[in-house]
């Protein structure tokens, strides 16, 4: 049988690494894989569809995907996931203590559709009481003056965002020009110490820890997205796609938890994954719908209240159908 050629794109992940080097297969498909930054993997892949498979910002992805005629579909695999409690810094001089203190405050993000911000507006705005409208929203670069949106958006009445082209959210942080920032990567600001700037929670641990336990949900930063003609061309692509990306990460967290050897130069690393697995309830890194089921509804939820997804869809509107049926033998 002739092996379908594919471009797959995505930073360097430890559990994408086996199916990246062909130590695990994809039954059926020979790929070329690049391994670049998660910016330029989501920048061009957005704007030039670039390779046929493609990490995708959440965020981002979820514009794309419910558009009308929409070209791109997903697969339930997870790039990158993290809590983001962590994510919010504060100038000192704002006041700032709770998050119900960020009412009428200035509140950065690098962009709208940026899923780290997203998860924490949609916290803010559906949990802690603090609504779109009620804070000033600002958009730049991170830690450089020039990002621009990627996607289309759809404000919800009352959400205005003032886009400033020549400062950085560090910069404007540090000398107060925004009382806060919610960005996925610490600030320079803050990285260098600026007396000024310091997280909203210090003690984000504990709060993310007690949140997963409560919710259930475990933010999605990133996922794979696969060009739609690919899929209606050949089917089988996508569930065969998924097994290699399962046995893939399968073989990392095996890396992971090996207690013999130091295969990660970081102490005690086995021990906390165990914790970690246990905490999770035996998988420490889901792929696939029904395990994600929380969390992918709680992105949905969100990308709509925030104009970003243009309508609001179910989890399985978004991958292959019967893509993850269950084969018992």
């Amino acid at each position: 049988m002739r092996r379908l050629k594919l471009t797959i794109a995505t930073t360097d992940y430890d559990h994408f690494r086996d199916f990246r080097t062909g130590a695990v297969q994809a039954e059926g498909i020979d790929h070329t894989w690049l391994t670049l930054g998660h910016h330029e993997v989501f920048a061009r892949f957005t704007l030039n569809r670039e390779w046929d498979v493609s990490e995708l910002s959440f965020a981002k992805f979820m514009t794309q995907i419910t558009r009308e005629d929409s070209d791109i579909v997903g697969l339930p695999i997870i790039c990158s996931r993290l809590f983001r409690f962590s994510s919010f810094y504060v100038n000192k001089k704002s006041g700032i203590k709770t998050v119900q203190d960020l009412k009428g405050k200035r509140v950065g993000s690098p962009e709208w559709a940026h899923s780290a911000a997203v998860y924490m507006r949609g916290w803010m705005h559906n949990e802690a009481g603090v609504k779109l409208p009620d804070v000033h929203w600002v958009q730049a670069g991170a830690n450089a003056p020039g990002r621009v949106e990627k996607v289309e958006l759809n404000l919800p009445p009352g959400v205005e965002i003032t886009r400033v082209a020549d400062k950085s959210l560090s910069e404007m942080l540090a000398s107060g020009e925004i009382d806060c920032a919610i960005i996925a990567r610490p600030p320079t600001c803050f990285l260098e110490g600026h007396p000024d700037v310091e997280r909203l929670y210090p003690d984000y641990l504990g709060m993310e820890e007690e949140y997963y336990q409560r919710t259930k949900v475990w933010p999605i930063m990133h996922i794979i997205a696969v060009q739609k003609h690919i899929i209606d061309e050949n089917p089988w692509v996508a569930r065969n796609l998924v097994n290699a990306f399962e046995e893939s990460k399968r073989r990392s967290v095996e890396r992971l938890l090996d207690p013999a050897v130091s295969r990660y130069p970081l102490a005690w690393l086995p021990t906390y994954g165990r914790k970690m697995r246990d905490m999770f309830g035996g998988d420490l890194f889901p792929f696939g719908i029904e395990a994600n089921r929380p969390t992918f509804e709680q992105m949905l939820l969100y990308t709509y209240q925030q104009g970003i997804a243009h309508k609001h869809v179910k989890p399985e509107d978004l991958f292959p159908k019967g893509v993850m049926i269950k084969i018992v033998v």
